[in-house]
């Protein structure tokens, strides 16, 4: 019941997403103009390839979980806590759902690889896919956690948008950690998007540190951020 539960969830947020073409747009857009411009100004296309791919997955998780405020709203919410099903896979089927959203997304940017020179064998391929998954987890299930507390579609964008632009920028994703000053190193090195980043570079490029440690925190940042997404579910 719960696994059929969270697969229905899951279901009804890639038919919602596939239905507003706009969101895709809107997810691919921004940072595709952040990338051509800021990459060819600074000549550096290639090196922020793999933050690029960051940022479309953290938008696209992110914003994927506004649909929790819109359900209820609508309450179609509501009616799902009420059936016999549990919190956790009502949780798991809308991380699941915005996982898919930001996968598909950072996908169809994965095709522009090639333009700048990185071309990846299958097998490392198949590593980015899987890493950027694990990133898509573990930001969808924290946006999960946030949105479960707003009622305001407007206040969750005012506070996301102030979260996650720093977020980002201190992932390594457009400068690298041994160029910065004392404390923004030690804030990149206490972000999780770092390692996901530095795990992308790894296994596009064959550049940055070795990805067992990378993986083990994205890991770990996904299984986090989704306990706390069922505990704040589990909340009334």
């Amino acid at each position: 019941m719960s696994a059929l539960a969270a697969g229905s969830l899951a279901r009804r947020e890639l038919v919602r997403f596939f239905r507003q073409r706009s969101r895709l747009i809107g997810a691919l857009g921004t940072p595709l103009i952040f990338w051509t411009l800021v990459g060819s100004g600074f000549g550096y296309l290639a090196y922020l390839f793999p933050g690029t791919l960051v940022q479309i997955v953290l938008f696209a998780s992110i914003f994927s979980t506004i649909s929790i405020i819109e359900d209820r709203r609508e309450g179609f919410l509501q009616g799902v806590l009420v059936a016999p099903v549990s919190r956790s896979a009502v949780v798991l089927g809308k991380v699941l759902g915005g996982t898919a959203i930001a996968l598909v997304q950072g996908a169809l940017f994965l095709l522009l690889a090639p333009a700048v020179g990185i071309r990846p064998s299958v097998p490392d391929l198949l590593a980015t896919l899987g890493i950027l998954a694990a990133v898509a987890f573990g930001l969808t299930g924290l946006g999960v956690a946030l949105a479960w507390r707003f009622d305001s579609i407007q206040g969750f964008h005012a506070i996301m948008n102030l979260f996650l632009i720093p977020l980002w920028l201190l992932s390594g994703a457009v400068f690298p950690p041994d160029r910065a000053a004392g404390w923004v190193k030690a804030a990149m090195v206490a972000n999780p998007l770092t390692y996901g980043v530095s795990a992308l570079r790894r296994s596009l490029t064959g550049e940055g540190p070795a990805l067992p440690v990378s993986l083990a925190v994205v890991g770990a940042f996904g299984l986090a951020t989704f306990l706390l997404a069922v505990a704040s579910a589990r909340r009334r």
